[in-house]
């Protein structure tokens, strides 16, 4: 944690108040965790943790005529022999985060050795 005295002390009369903390204390609070957080304006908590179920539509990979369908989020076919890599997730990208970072696949992409890029295309 990478706060002075004057910092924490000031953070305990936010607290105490119940006022909002700046986004410059909370990025020195959480300095040493390893999780990384998304701030935007209007971001709301109860949105952003959700779990929502995820569905292959389609494995781009391998020619469609031999493929098969998948029922799981980690195929073994292809380039898949380590597991999970490369997935494409369509969606609403808060809901899609909050969806990897707390919902049910979270412990298996733990397992596979987490995720090592989020690529979020713009919307234009």
């Amino acid at each position: 944690m990478n706060l002075t005295d004057i910092d924490k002390n000031r953070i305990i009369e936010l607290i105490k108040n119940g006022e909002k903390l700046p986004k410059e204390d909370i990025y020195k609070l959480f300095a040493d965790e390893e999780d990384v957080f998304l701030f935007w304006n209007g971001r709301k908590e109860e949105v952003t943790n959700i779990a929502l179920p995820f569905h292959s539509i389609e494995q781009i990979d391998e020619p469609r005529k031999d493929l098969e369908v998948q029922t799981s989020m980690f195929d073994m076919r292809g380039r898949q022999l380590k597991g999970w890599t490369n997935k494409l997730i369509w969606g609403d990208n808060k809901l899609i985060l909050s969806s990897l970072a707390n919902g049910p696949i979270r412990e298996e992409i733990e397992k596979q050795g987490g995720i090592k890029l989020i690529y979020i295309d713009p919307p234009f």
